[in-house]
């Protein structure tokens, strides 16, 4: 009876301290979200510069990338937009090897994707516009949008990356140009 007694104790004590252990990390896990959750991508973007601001994600841009890019074959740049201001219009100059756009909401959800053998002639030209924006758009399209890829998301804001592949040191310079002379602006319609 004692063995019985001593080793439902020694249960209880383990029960016990394992329940306290447990409690102590769900109060570390639920202290530490708010420091978690500012390093997403947005908020990451929104401390390097406002909405409709291209920032390059990639290290070679010089200093250290705004958000890490996985694959270094591969430069970027993204810029944060709100639809409620009007729709954005993301166009970069030049040729380059390849170039991939991802439209992506506040959360970091991929909302659509296109590259450049989607796009007339391989050129970069996008218009990323709400359901309702796009409706008014359809009724009289303006002639300087004709070629435009149109991306409608149901969203309020988001971000789009835009991706171009670097085959080698001597592309370098040429897909950072492009790069570098893309824009996101804000279109009034």
């Amino acid at each position: 009876m004692r063995n019985v007694l001593a080793a439902l104790r020694r249960l209880f004590h383990a029960v016990l301290l394992g329940l306290v252990g447990a409690g102590i990390v769900h109060i570390v896990v639920l202290l530490l979200v708010p420091e978690f959750s500012e390093r997403d991508a947005w908020s990451r973007l929104s401390m390097a510069s406002d909405l409709y601001r291209m920032n390059r994600l990639d290290a070679e841009a010089g200093g250290a990338p705004v958000v890490k890019s996985v694959d270094p074959l591969f430069y970027a740049t993204a810029c944060r937009f709100d639809l409620e201001e009007g729709m954005v219009r993301i166009k970069a100059p030049g040729n380059v090897p390849f170039w991939s756009v991802s439209v992506y909401d506040r959360n970091g959800h991929n909302i659509y994707s296109f590259n450049d053998h989607t796009a007339t002639g391989g050129k970069l030209d996008a218009v990323v516009l709400t359901p309702a924006q796009m409706i008014d758009v359809r009724k009289d399209l303006p002639e300087d949008l004709q070629g435009a890829i149109f991306v409608e998301a149901p969203i309020d804001e988001g971000i789009f990356v835009i991706r171009s592949f670097v085959p080698d040191d001597s592309w370098k310079p040429i897909v950072s140009r492009f790069l570098d002379q893309s824009s996101c602006e804000l279109q009034d319609f």
